[in-house]
């Protein structure tokens, strides 16, 4: 089975990493730094994780991106798949996307490392 890769950042800090798989939670998922409560949180606090799974279209997206990942790892050469998960600033969206695409993941018996690439870099002042 192909070991899996997650990387959670921020497009305002650094470009892409190299993936197979980019996810863009920009624009179609509403952004929880416009909360005020909740813009110095990160993805790991409960409040901006519920804020994340409860926006409509969110879960739908996790269970299409464990079908497209099961998809790359039954090719030939799938020997590693890095998925990533993307936001503004790398410290919500992204997070919770990472962090809940590696549970399901996990729970079909993939190895699935996890990295926050932006997760402790200052908000972004927008």
């Amino acid at each position: 089975m192909a070991e899996i890769e997650i990387v959670s950042f921020g497009f305002l800090h650094a470009p892409a990493p190299v993936a197979d798989v980019v996810l863009d939670l920009r624009r179609a998922f509403r952004d929880p730094h416009v909360d005020p409560r909740l813009r110095e949180m990160t993805g790991q606090d409960r409040a901006v994780r519920r804020a994340v799974l409860n926006t409509t279209g969110i879960r739908q997206l996790l269970a299409a991106t464990v079908r497209q990942v099961q998809a790359y790892a039954s090719g030939p050469s799938a020997d590693r798949i890095v998925i990533g998960s993307a936001c503004a600033g790398g410290r919500h969206r992204s997070v919770v996307v990472a962090e809940q695409l590696a549970r399901r993941l996990r729970r079909r018996g993939h190895t699935v490392t996890v990295t926050h690439r932006d997760i402790r870099r200052p908000v972004v002042q927008r």
